[in-house]
């Protein structure tokens, strides 16, 4: 019972989010048109009638409660016509909506934490019941009362049975009307009320001529396990409701089957009443046969169902079958064993299993993609209220929200750009349509999300066209803060503004609700980095900042390139090599510090031995016998020392075991790990880390 508990904890979780954020972007739209339209009433009724029967069937009063007198809001609209509000009305109606929408949010998420839901939510609700007795000129609580009682009233409404019926049809519901749909839903679905008081919400859309059975769903949980036994009932008076039913019954979620089926009772109750017809026409004593009820008709064929939902641990699971599966197909086909044998045949096959194992490795990464349209969608709300709260005209341009990532990247990537995003509205965009027009710009501000794929990366880019970052501004602060590590006249552009995803870093002079704390920038740095991304500042003074964040499309497979330092294998992703070269002992120069400083392309670059970052005794350590590559990470850019290039693999990323946290071991440089064919174990590099840990040790 626990875990059939949780199941349904889960898809109440699952089903509430993906509703609110549906309605999140639904009122932002809205409010973009400076109107409702009728579409967006219904759907707001359906929306708020959906999560008051779940949180009710769940016992989430509070809810349960917001929900029930948003619907009865939006009843009284549905029934009036949005029309009948004024402009003033109805950006009330958007603020009160945006509030409550919070207020349910953060419901969902005492729920989300286990923690006890509020008790105490008259303040919500007054603003709902007073914001309703307003547009309904009436100045006692008995209007929203009516409109609770009549928004009720199709649900609760008993059915009217047929009287004096002795015919045997236990198995079907009691009902006057002509014929039934009879449904049954997945097995094992679960919440089986909740599904069928979903589906009785979509068909009321096309028709109100009907009847459900059970008819308790929304306040009885228990009905549940009756519609798995019997099944859920629709009573129709015409065969033509019954079609209209059935077309969007079978465009449905989770519908097993449904079975259009003559009611007896009908048909029986139609015969006695031509047999009386008749008999009065003619003067027979004898009375007509009855008729025959006809054959049911069948709908039982299953329905298409394009969308499963699925447990995210189910995929790790998966993915770390697949994983398994590939090391295991490498390692038989690299085993020493098979050296210097003619096996034709074999190798035929090989190749074969190479191939299936990459489509199987490719189909269960897809399965863990998801678009980052979720994400980007949020970023409208945190300009909408940022729009009122720092009185600014900003529009939100999102381009490629369809690009896909790993489900763990989404959910790493939404406080990073979130923050972004805020950085942008408060410290970007020019306080007063004024100051963009005096600097030759549209009075309304933009702010760009955008988002590409580039190999096996994805580009995500917040760019806006305020008034940029002001590298005086930024040395100055960084100067007061005591943090210059050279002198001012040697930082390039690009290390100034590096400064400024330092901890603690920030030029706003005063604190606000956004920002001027300095946390923020060095929070986005740490997180994209922790993820395996990147994330670069480019800005010029007076026309805009760009934020660019590269980041990995999944974290569970890495194309790396294999590279040895004496005994060890080291793996070092694809993403950050720029170049592979050799060098001699003059192109070496020392720092003020000391450091070796090697020459690339025309510039001098920190060089990091990894013989001696890992005391490796074996390796080489003559500059002519061995060579450098060239990396960078984020703002480091430097070369490592290594003996040889083994050659590129993609391989299937090993998480370190806990126990080795205690070492502070991914502070050393290494990220993970993987199995390479031949069995042997490769180090994972975390270039960035590399480097700290480099200028630590030396």
């Amino acid at each position: 019972m626990d875990n059939n508990l949780d199941n349904l904890l889960d898809t109440y979780l699952f089903e509430t989010n993906s509703l609110l954020e549906q309605l999140d972007e639904l009122l932002i739209n809205a409010e973009k048109n400076t109107d409702f339209t009728s579409d967006d009433v219904n759907e707001i009724f359906r929306i708020m009638h959906t999560i008051k029967g779940s949180s009710a069937m769940l016992e989430f009063t509070s809810l349960m409660t917001i929900a029930h007198h948003i619907e009865d809001l939006f009843f009284y609209i549905r029934e009036n016509g949005i029309s009948k509000l004024d402009s003033t009305h109805k950006s009330e109606l958007f603020n009160l909506m945006f509030k409550s929408t919070d207020k349910l949010r953060e419901e969902v998420q005492k729920v989300e934490n286990n923690e006890p839901l509020s008790t105490n939510i008259d303040n919500v609700i007054a603003e709902i019941n007073s914001f309703l007795d307003k547009i309904s000129d009436k100045e006692t609580e008995g209007g929203s009362e009516g409109a609770a009682a009549v928004s009720e009233t199709p649900q609760n409404a008993a059915p009217e049975t047929a009287a004096g019926q002795e015919l045997p049809m236990s198995h079907l519901p009691e009902d006057k009307g002509m014929c039934f749909v009879h449904i049954f839903f997945d097995e094992g679905c679960g919440m089986e009320n909740l599904r069928a008081f979903m589906l009785v919400t979509s068909v009321k859309d096309a028709t109100s001529d009907f009847r459900f059975y059970p008819d308790d769903i929304e306040t009885n949980s228990s009905s549940a396990e009756s519609i798995v036994q019997d099944g859920f009932y629709f009573a129709f008076d015409s065969r033509e409701t019954a079609e209209i039913a059935i077309t969007i019954i079978k465009d449905s979620s989770n519908i097993r089957s449904y079975e259009l089926i003559d009611n007896p009772a009908y048909a029986a109750r139609e015969a006695a009443k031509a047999a009386q017809e008749e008999s009065r026409n003619t003067g027979n004593e004898a009375a007509a046969p009855a008729k025959k009820p006809a054959a049911p008709a069948a709908h039982n064929a299953p329905v298409k169902q394009n969308l499963i939902s699925v447990n995210l641990s189910k995929l790790d699971m998966l993915m770390a079958v697949v994983g398994e599966i590939v090391i295991t197909e490498s390692m038989v086909i690299s085993s020493p064993e098979l050296h210097d044998l003619k096996l034709d045949s074999f190798l035929k096959s090989a190749r074969q299993l190479r191939k299936l194992t990459d489509d199987l490795q490719d189909i269960a990464m897809s399965l863990r993609m998801v678009p980052i349209s979720g994400t980007f969608q949020k970023m409208n709300r945190i300009v909408r209220d940022m729009k009122q709260e720092l009185n600014k005209d900003v529009r939100l341009t999102i381009e490629g929200e369809d690009t896909e990532v790993d489900k763990s990247i989404v959910d790493n990537i939404s406080d990073p750009i979130m923050h972004i995003v805020r950085n942008a509205m408060d410290h970007g965009i020019e306080k007063t349509a004024q100051e963009r027009i005096d600097a030759g710009k549209n009075p309304q501000g933009e702010v760009l999300l955008s988002a590409r794929h580039t190999g096996s990366e994805v580009i995500i880019i917040v760019k806006d066209d305020g008034k940029g970052i002001d590298p005086a501004a930024v040395l100055a602060k960084a100067r007061e803060n005591g943090i210059l590590t050279k002198p001012e006249e040697e930082y390039s552009q690009k290390e100034i503004l590096s400064l400024l995803m330092l901890p603690g870093f920030s030029t706003n002079k005063e604190v606000t609700e956004y920002s001027g704390r300095g946390v923020g920038m060095d929070v986005v740095k740490r997180n994209v980095e922790s993820i395996g991304g990147t994330v670069t500042i480019t800005s010029e003074y007076g026309k805009g900042t760009c934020m660019t964040l590269r980041i990995p499309l999944t974290l569970a497979i890495v194309d790396g390139m294999e590279v040895s330092v004496g005994g060890t294998i080291f793996t070092v992703p694809i993403s950050n090599i720029r170049k592979s070269f050799k060098a001699l002992p003059e192109d070496i120069i020392y720092d003020s510090e000391g450091h070796e400083m090697i020459r690339c392309m025309g510039d001098f670059y920190p060089l990091v031995r990894l013989h001696q970052l890992y005391n490796i005794n074996d390796a080489i350590t003559s500059l002519e016998d061995g060579l450098l590559m060239w990396v960078d990470a984020s703002d480091k850019s430097y070369c490592l020392f290594i003996d040889e290039l083994l050659g590129e693999q993609q391989v299937v990323v090993k998480p370190l075991p806990p126990y080795l946290n205690n070492f502070n071991i991914k502070n050393s440089g290494i990220s993970g790990c993987t199995i390479l064919g031949d069995g042997n174990i490769s180090i994972i590099l975390d270039i960035a880390n590399v480097y700290h840990s480099a200028q630590s040790l030396f």
